[in-house]
């Protein structure tokens, strides 16, 4: 190998290693110069641990300002399961100290109701000398901490739970949602009702320690800085706690009586599963009560529910008691909707106030042969000539038929005019109550039968608006669904004399010591234009069907105060195929200067003014002042 050869090699092995060591102080000189901020910012956090503590969330108030949801607070000892995971004897000297197995220790260790972000409470209420030795001995108990913990408490138990909603840890789907906003994992977090629609107002503020630890994480004393948590805004609610109650134990007891009847046609005894209650007052929308049947306890919510409790929440068999039928059952209105069919035959002229029509029984469409072209009453009862305020005291099926079929068939603008009536006082679309889960309803027409047989041609063979389906909307059948909330909403506008409100189930956000911090003012959201004459007749209707002894009404409120607290209400059935009848009743009073509403269904328990009205009666005695006399079911059809 010649010498040229040599020194070219050992030149570029020279350069090779004067590029390495030039790379290796030029990462050196950024490092420790140019990145030093960065490396100085994370040796901080290395050394300083941020405690978070979770404010006690608002309380929640009734109208009276009487409590419905508080906090408890007490002393509680806490484990980070993380941080004893390879310290056996953290756990033995724990069980120790608080008198527990150590097997019974680390079972609630384990407690799968709690986050792997939050400490674990393994015991509650814990004397102050517990509390003072753990804190004295911090260092014997790496990752156990004793701390002041504020738990959701209900003094009425499961009273209201639809209203008010229960709390649980956030979710990844809802921290998404909230990026920016002052959420962390492991937070609890509103899940639904109130403690979801006002979630920011109830939360509060965490309370922040700045704690700085030693390479082992020991704490090193004192703290850096530290910032108490603060209290979140409480809630005043519109709701009554005495008509809530009243509400409640009306339709479970109106629920009961009904499974102990039995249906006049199969002989079978009702189901009765499940129904729903709203009393809300039509002068500015405020409900007072909002029932829903099963209800649940809230409370089982607290620091996480069991998965088998949940399960059974969710089980249709148990008939899915988290649902708040009151908001999100939709059922067909029955004989509850002729109000609307009334409005629309009266304001397109189709009829007068004392327009008569021979009920026989029956009605047959014009030029339609077989069967399926007769419409009956229900039980096939005639009622001979009828005006429209008779129409509505016996509620004559008949009479609506007729109207339903010459709309239609009159052609025009007017075929819609039971949908637009309907429409006008709200049904077909949420009524924007601050409750979460709202269903829209429906009020059908020739443009959604249509769209319906092209979405789903097996359920909807036919694409076509027809005279039969103008005749079963008229009484508030075929596909026609409302809530029980939009339902009482709408009876709350004809009350009213035509100002749709929008429902409110919160008066006022409260700071903690009680000053306001916001107040929810009525809203109206439109007007129907109701002509007094036709106005009039129609609640001469309502009212006769209650005061009169044919009316559908009438058996339910036998010996009630009439007199001195006037009812105008109407009656409904509800017929589905493959189940039993739907009760459905709704009322207003006094029916002069109406200042409740009071509207009840109950699934599968049979005739609206058998049922339904005697729960709603009982309610009204309530209201006006009298002691609640027991449900009583009363003969009667509709």
């Amino acid at each position: 190998m010649s010498s040229d050869n040599t020194r070219l090699r050992l030149s570029i092995v020279g350069v090779v290693v004067v590029s390495l060591f030039a790379a290796l102080f030029a990462r050196l000189w950024y490092l420790q110069v140019m990145d030093t901020g960065t490396f100085q910012a994370l040796a901080t956090q290395n050394r300083v641990r941020t405690v978070y503590e979770a404010p006690p969330r608002g309380r929640i108030f009734d109208r009276q300002g009487r409590p419905l949801v508080e906090n408890r607070g007490y002393q509680a000892v806490t484990v980070t399961r993380f941080d004893i995971k390879d310290t056996p004897e953290v756990v033995t000297r724990l069980a120790a100290l608080l008198g527990l197995p150590r097997p019974e220790l680390e079972k609630r260790i384990a407690d799968p109701r709690y986050s792997p972000y939050k400490p674990v409470p393994v015991a509650e209420d814990v004397a102050e000398d517990v509390v003072a030795y753990l804190r004295e001995h911090s260092a014997d108990f790496p990752g156990v901490e004793a701390t002041a913990v504020a738990e959701r408490t209900y003094p009425h138990g499961s009273l209201a739970a639809h209203v008010l909603g229960y709390v649980g840890e956030i979710n990844n789907e809802e921290l998404d949602a909230r990026k920016g906003g002052d959420y962390r994992p492991g937070d609890d977090i509103g899940k639904s009702g109130v403690e979801r629609t006002f979630d920011l107002d109830l939360r509060g503020k965490p309370g922040t320690t700045r704690l700085e630890v030693d390479a082992s994480g020991r704490v090193l004393l004192p703290a850096l800085s530290s910032s108490p948590p603060v209290q979140g805004d409480d809630v005043q609610l519109t709701i009554d706690l005495d008509v809530q109650a009243l509400a409640e134990d009306s339709l479970a007891k109106g629920l009961e009586a009904a499974r102990a009847s039995h249906d006049r046609n199969t002989g079978k005894a009702f189901v009765a599963p499940a129904g729903s209650v709203v009393v809300l007052d039509p002068r500015d929308g405020s409900l007072l009560a909002l029932a829903s049947n099963p209800s649940y306890n809230p409370a089982d919510f607290v620091n996480g529910i069991r998965p088998d409790v949940f399960a059974g929440l969710q089980d249709p068999a148990n008939h899915c008691p988290l649902c708040n039928r009151a908001i999100q059952g939709q059922y067909a209105p029955g004989s509850t909707f002729k109000l609307f069919t009334a409005v629309a035959a009266l304001r397109t002229g189709l009829i007068a106030p004392n327009t008569t029509f021979v009920d026989e029984g029956s009605y047959r469409i014009r030029n339609c042969r077989g069967e399926k072209c007769v419409y009956r009453n229900a039980g096939g009862r005639s009622y001979g000539r009828v005006n429209l305020p008779q129409a509505l005291t016996v509620s004559s099926d008949a009479f609506f038929y007729n109207i339903g079929a010459n709309l239609w068939f009159g052609g025009g603008p007017n075929r819609n005019a039971i949908q637009g009536a309907a429409r006008d006082f709200g049904l077909g679309t949420r009524s924007g109550l601050d409750l979460g889960g709202e269903m829209r309803g429906r009020v059908p027409d020739p443009e959604s039968r249509k769209k319906a047989h092209e979405d789903f041609p097996d359920k909807f063979p036919y694409g076509d608006w027809r005279a039969g389906d103008n005749v079963n909307l008229a009484i508030g059948q075929g596909d026609t669904a409302v809530t029980p909330l939009q339902l009482a909403n709408a009876y709350a506008a004809f009350a009213n004399g035509g100002s749709v409100l929008k429902p409110r189930v919160a008066a006022r956000v409260l700071r903690p010591d009680g000053r306001p911090e916001r107040e929810m003012a009525p809203e109206s959201t439109s007007k129907v234009v109701l002509d007094p004459g036709h106005r009039s007749a129609i609640l001469q209707g309502l009212r006769s069907s209650i005061a009169r002894p044919e009316g559908t009404g009438a058996g339910a409120f036998a010996g009630f105060p009439l007199d001195s607290f006037p009812v105008a209400g109407k009656t409904g059935t509800a017929q589905v195929v493959g189940t039993q009848d739907t009760a459905v009743f709704v009322a207003f009073a006094p029916a002069d200067a109406p200042q409740y509403v009071v509207a009840v269904v109950m699934e599968e328990s049979g005739f609206g003014g058998a049922v339904a009205a005697p729960v709603a009666r009982r309610i009204l005695d309530g209201l006006a002042g009298h002691p609640p006399a027991p449900v009583q079911l009363a003969a009667g059809v509709d």
